[in-house]
């Protein structure tokens, strides 16, 4: 299973890559492997404001819906659009592809509070 080490992660499953000012999130390789196939995503809008550790959006999966967490808080300045046509992208492309949203963070200091790749691991390893 691939975990990044250049990524942050949190507790729900969501990793975090810093781009200069910003951040962009999506959902571990765990996580899309645990849902299973992934058949819809549901985002905010670009301006909307999110805070960590509350909800931002949802995938539903062929087994269940499941809630997306803000990992930081901050405004979405940019949204995936691509997944509103191709969800699958969450299963083939964690990473790269099946980004979710990009957020301008309010407080940068929130992401002291995230996981690196190596604790991801081992709190995925005891799940």
């Amino acid at each position: 299973m691939s975990t990044p080490k250049e990524l942050r992660y949190s507790e729900e499953h969501e990793w975090v890559k810093t781009e200069g000012e910003n951040v962009r999130v999506g959902i571990t390789h765990f996580a899309q492997s645990e849902l299973g196939d992934i058949v819809f995503v549901e985002l905010p809008e670009v301006g909307d404001t999110v805070t960590a550790d509350e909800p931002f959006g949802s995938v539903e999966s062929v087994k269940t819906v499941s809630e997306l967490y803000a990992p930081i808080s901050g405004k979405v300045i940019e949204v995936n659009e691509d997944l509103n046509d191709n969800p699958e992208y969450v299963n083939e492309s964690p990473y790269e592809k099946a980004w979710m949203i990009v957020i301008e963070p309010s407080d940068v200091s929130e992401l002291d509070n995230l996981m690196s790749a190596e604790q991801y691991e081992e709190m995925t390893k005891e799940d």
